[in-house]
This record gives C-alpha cells, sequence and structure tokens, in this order.
C-alpha cells in the first residue's frame, strides 16, 4: 500500500510538474525580466548586405545589451541563400529565435505553433500593444487566422504618402554638353534617347537593372504605358486590381521597347544584367539613362568622378506617361510586405517578447533606426539629423560601421528615411520637390484568406514566369508582335489563370478596405 501510495503521489507530482511546464510554455526563465544582470542570449538570422558584412562587435548592440541583459547571437547567410534558408526554417520549424518573414508567412505558419503568437503577451509589452493601435494596417497583416498576432511588421513610409523611393536617371554633363532637353512624353523619350545615342554612338542610351520588380523594365513601362505598375496592381485611377496585358495600350509598350531594342537605344543585355553590370555600364558612360533608387544618386556620381571622370553628372529628368494615362508613383507603402517573428520555439518567451517590445520602443528604434546620439546622429532644433561627415548617403556608413538602418534587424525604415532626407543637399532636395507633383499614396496590402494563399501559389509562380519570358520574347523580336501573337499570349495567360488571380486580388482588396 505504502508503495501503491508512493506511486500515486509521484505520479501527482509529475502530473502538476507538466500542467506548470505547460502553462509556462515550457521554456526555463520564462517569468523573468530584461535586465543587465540577468543575461540572456537570442539567435538572429542575417544576411550581409553590400555596404558591409554583419559584425558580432557593432556598438549599438554593445549599448543594448548594457541595457537589456540580451546578447544577439547573428546567424549569417548569404543575400542570394536567404530565402531557401528561411524557407528550409518554416518548413522544419527550426527558425532563429528572430527572424524576419513575409506577413504572408506568419500569417499561415504562426497557427502551426511555427511563430510565437504575441497576442499573448500583450498585456506585458505596452510597445507592442500600441504598435497594433497606432497601426492597423499592421494588425491586419500581422494576424493569423485563428486571431493570433505573429509578426511586427517593419515601416516603411510617412503616414501622408510623400516619401518616394525611384527616379529617372540621366548623363546631365551630356545634355548640357550638347545642348540635349529633357523629355516630358513617351514620343520625346525616345527622341531623346535616339540624340543621345548619335553623341555617344558607343553607348546603348537606356539601362535597366532588372526586368521586373520595382524599378525593372517591365514593370516601369507597364506603368507609363497602362498605368498599372507590375503585372498585377491597384489601378489608382478606378481603385480596382487590374492585370496590366489586359489594357489596351500594352501592346504599344511591346512595340514600343522593341523599337527600342532594334535600334540600339536599349542595353542589348537588358533581360541578363546583374546589378554589378548595372552599376558598370551606368558609371562607364555605356548606358546614360536608367529608372533607379533616388537614393544612389550621388553616391554614383562620387564613384565616377573617383575613377577619372571629372565631369560625370546625373540629374533627374522628369517622370513622363503616354497619353491618356496617369503620370504618377506610388509612395513608399506605411507598413512592409514582412516583419519580424519570433520562434515559437524560444526558451525563453517571456524575454523574447520584452526584448522585441524594447526593440519597437522609442529608445530601440532610436538605436536600430538611428544609431547612438553624438556618434551617429546630433539633435538640431528638436529633430535628428545624420553625422554629416556620412555624406549624402550616410546609410553606407551607417550600416557597415554601427549595423543602423540594416535590413532584417532594423524595424523602422521610415525614421532612417525621415532624418537622412532631413540632410539631403540642395540638388536632392530640388529633385525632391520636382517629382512631388507624380507622388500618391501606395496601396495598402491586402490579407488573403488560406484559400486565396493556395491559388496565388498555385497559380502566381508559373504565370509570372510566362509572362517574363514571352515578353522578353517580344522585346527582343524572337517573336513577332501582332494582333495574333498577342492573342495567342493574352489567351495563355488565361489559363494559367490570370483570370482567377484578378478576381482573387479584388475580392479580397474588397473585404480588407472596401474598395470604392
Amino acid at each position: 500500500m505504502r508503495r501503491k501510495g508512493f506511486r500515486t503521489a509521484l505520479a501527482i507530482i509529475l502530473l502538476c510538474a507538466m500542467l506548470v511546464t505547460g502553462c509556462t510554455g515550457g521554456s526555463k526563465g520564462d517569468s523573468g525580466t530584461l535586465s543587465p544582470d540577468k543575461p540572456v542570449t537570442f539567435s538572429w538570422l542575417v544576411y550581409d548586405r553590400v555596404e558591409g558584412k554583419v559584425r558580432d562587435d557593432w556598438e549599438i548592440f554593445k549599448e543594448i545589451e548594457a541595457k537589456t541583459g540580451v546578447k544577439v547571437k547573428f546567424q549569417i547567410v548569404s543575400q542570394e541563400g536567404l530565402e531557401e534558408k528561411r524557407q528550409i526554417m518554416i518548413a522544419t520549424n527550426t527558425a532563429t529565435d528572430f527572424i524576419q518573414v513575409p506577413t504572408q508567412d506568419g500569417r499561415e505558419h504562426g497557427p502551426e505553433k511555427v511563430f510565437l503568437n504575441l497576442n499573448d503577451y500583450l498585456d506585458r509589452a505596452p510597445n507592442l500593444k500600441a504598435f497594433y493601435e497606432k497601426y492597423p494596417e499592421a494588425k491586419a497583416l500581422a494576424t493569423g487566422t485563428d486571431g493570433g498576432l505573429y509578426t511586427v511588421p517593419v515601416l516603411e513610409g510617412d503616414a501622408e504618402g510623400k516619401g518616394f523611393n525611384f527616379i529617372w536617371y540621366a548623363r546631365k554633363d551630356i545634355m548640357d554638353q550638347h545642348g540635349i532637353q529633357a523629355p516630358s512624353t513617351v514620343d520625346e523619350f525616345y527622341q531623346y534617347l535616339k540624340m543621345l545615342k548619335e553623341k555617344v554612338p558607343g553607348s546603348y542610351p537606356l539601362i535597366s537593372n532588372a526586368i521586373v520588380g520595382d524599378t525593372g523594365l517591365y514593370t516601369t513601362f507597364g506603368r507609363i504605358f497602362t498605368g498599372i505598375s507590375g503585372f498585377y496592381n491597384l489601378d489608382p485611377t478606378t481603385d480596382q486590381y487590374a492585370f496590366a496585358p489586359y489594357h489596351e495600350n500594352y501592346q504599344d509598350m511591346l512595340v514600343y521597347l522593341n523599337k527600342l531594342y532594334a535600334e540600339k537605344l536599349l542595353d542589348p543585355e537588358f533581360s541578363l544584367l546583374t546589378q554589378a553590370q548595372w552599376e558598370e555600364r551606368i558609371l562607364t558612360g555605356k548606358s546614360l539613362v536608367t529608372f533607379f533608387w533616388k537614393a544612389d544618386l550621388e553616391s554614383l556620381v562620387a564613384k565616377a568622378r573617383g575613377a577619372g571622370t571629372a565631369e560625370y553628372e546625373l540629374d533627374a529628368i522628369p517622370s513622363f506617361a503616354a497619353e491618356g494615362i496617369k503620370n504618377y508613383q506610388f509612395s513608399r507603402p506605411v507598413v512592409g510586405t514582412v516583419g519580424r517573428a519570433i520562434s515559437a520555439k524560444v526558451k525563453d518567451k517571456e524575454r523574447a517578447v520584452q526584448f522585441l517590445d524594447y526593440l519597437v520602443s522609442e529608445e530601440g528604434t532610436n538605436y536600430l533606426s538611428l544609431g547612438i546620439e553624438g556618434k551617429t546622429y546630433t539633435m538640431e532644433d528638436s529633430k535628428a539629423v545624420y553625422n554629416k561627415d556620412f555624406g549624402e548617403s550616410p546609410f553606407n556608413a551607417l550600416r557597415k560601421d554601427w549595423g543602423v538602418w540594416y535590413d532584417l534587424i532594423t524595424l523602422n525604415n521610415a525614421k532612417s528615411r525621415e532624418v537622412w532626407e532631413r540632410g539631403l543637399s540642395e540638388k536632392s532636395k530640388d529633385i525632391n520637390a520636382r517629382y512631388e507633383q507624380y507622388i500618391i499614396p501606395a496601396p495598402k496590402q491586402i490579407v488573403k484568406t488560406e484559400e486565396e494563399l493556395e491559388l496565388e501559389k498555385s497559380k502566381l509562380n508559373n504565370l509570372n514566369k510566362f509572362l517574363e519570358q514571352k515578353v522578353t520574347e517580344f522585346v527582343t523580336g524572337k517573336t513577332p508582335i501582332n494582333d495574333t501573337t498577342y492573342g495567342q499570349f493574352i489567351d495563355q495567360a488565361k489559363k494559367l489563370g490570370s483570370d482567377e488571380l484578378l478576381a482573387m486580388y479584388n475580392t479580397a482588396y474588397t473585404r480588407t478596405y472596401g474598395g470604392k
């Protein structure tokens, strides 16, 4: 009887222990708080940027550790290998303690216990709670089908929708030398490229660093000819999603680009160029015009002059659009497409959430977005200004030497950009002023259901591959452009799901934001 009673008592004790463990998430130190006297280490997935490699001795993280007791152990991958590594981690539920993922992945895999449900900790995370209240779009993007919150979306732009990223670059020194005027229409742009080719015969005046994406050739000229930025996007004139190839002007765009290609006004290797090749051709005068990030203009000029081209000068030329098409560029979105998540398997859940809460606080945000006052920035008239020694492109030194404004680390790009633009040169401020007339607020991201996500996964990748391949064939002349071949192009797009995807995007958009 004693032995049986002992076994019963032992079983009760073990059961209680299991229940307690379950209630605390099964992690050592879950009830702890952030303190320099209670050190803890968290792993964090990052990649090395071209501006500088990730370092374990960045001063901002030394200061953060001194204040919180948290030591960050970065797990570093290459930029090229980042997506594969992230997907493997998600698929095998082996994510680092902190990881940045597309918000869709957070919504989809959070309920599967891959990521920690932040909603369970908001009563102990005042900064996170305030963040979701201030940015309802971010909360919508972070919310899984079970109602849990699984990411902290990265902030990208100001609430007024004025900040923007891209401009048309052109070689101002060559324009001035030959008295060439900037174009303002599609036809004038063609004549403009012809004049540049005539004056610099060895050049292919127009170059693009990609065919798709924000600065991609097809994205840029799709917007110019149809008003749709990319293959699918919101049409700002209708407040509905549209599929650019359905627009009556898309075939005209193909004819236009084919003409530029045939007349050697467009780099013949446009569909194959690497970023390094794009930069080399812009710097050496092999190409003279491009649509790219405005932040890089001054640094490119400095590189070219440093390489011996003393007269080298880039300036912005006006945005332009086809007749009857809205001439615009979307602003930076307020809330980005990615967010910071915590692994559901993190050992110290409480302190992991508290650390994320600290990084969202004003002090934490300042470290990641601005750096250290007196070293990377100063306060002028109660506003932060980056150290003037960093020059026109402070992000290079900030990222390399300080870990500030570093992708997959910062949570607030908007704050960094605001301070950067405050210290711009008069030339850059003038470019901003010239482009303000074209900027309209970016569309908010849509939240898709599981069924909609499955549809997108099953259709979009194959459709995009087909579109990229076929548009390239049209532009390079491999496939002739006529009503028959274009009709076949559209028919195949429909077979691959273009109609289903378009209907899904509009349904999701209307459900999320109501539409007009």
